[in-house]
């Protein structure tokens, strides 16, 4: 079988600063750029059977600038909605909730544009994702690849090796790097982990 490539976009202003970035649509920095770009070796010779993005644009930027420009914007790839935690950092936070974590005690109600997500709600955008692509990766034309954000991709990984969606607490994962789930003996595994070329 084929195996599932994951990549987290370049580093954005936000990212840098640990500013909880969720559906406000960053821009990439100079150095999420260079990071982008540093990924085009991996995929020079790559050629996926399917390429899925994040609608939003540094996920969509990263993709281009890694070689990746075939990739089809997927609402379900977006990042976790931090609803009235959007644009604020843990640091912030714990001034009023000092043992607060995403993982367990999720976000308040935000906005209408920002209403917000738990764990689980953003497990079963995963689990979407991962049926859409394991229908392909069955078909063994080629690995898949996406191409989307820090914590949907730890709870995507989570959902992949069959535990909770909070599990992804256990991935930390960095901007602008590759990782790879694939399968040992018909069981799912994690074969490569932040990785960068």
């Amino acid at each position: 079988m084929s195996d599932l490539l994951l990549v987290r976009h370049g580093e954005t202003a936000w990212s840098a600063n640990g500013r909880h970035t969720g559906l406000t649509d960053v821009p990439l920095t100079a150095r999420g750029v260079e990071e982008a770009i540093s990924l085009a070796p991996f995929f020079q010779h790559e050629r996926p059977a399917l390429v899925l993005t994040s609608p939003l644009s540094r996920a969509v930027a990263t993709a281009q600038l890694a070689g990746l420009s075939d990739g089809v914007p997927d609402p379900d790839l977006h990042e976790w909605d931090y609803g009235g935690y959007e644009g604020i950092t843990t640091v912030e936070i714990r001034r009023t909730r000092p043992q607060w974590s995403l993982w367990t005690d999720g976000v308040p109600q935000g906005d209408a544009h920002h209403p917000g997500e738990n764990a689980a709600q953003v497990g079963v955008r995963a689990d979407r994702v991962l049926a859409r692509a394991a229908a392909v990766l069955r078909a063994d034309r080629g690995n898949v690849v996406l191409v989307a954000h820090g914590h949907f991709l730890r709870v995507l990984t989570a959902r992949y090796l069959g535990l909770a969606p909070a599990d992804g607490r256990l991935f930390l994962l960095r901007t602008g790097t590759v990782s790879v789930l694939s399968t040992e003996h018909g069981l799912p595994v994690v074969a490569g982990w932040n990785t960068r070329p």
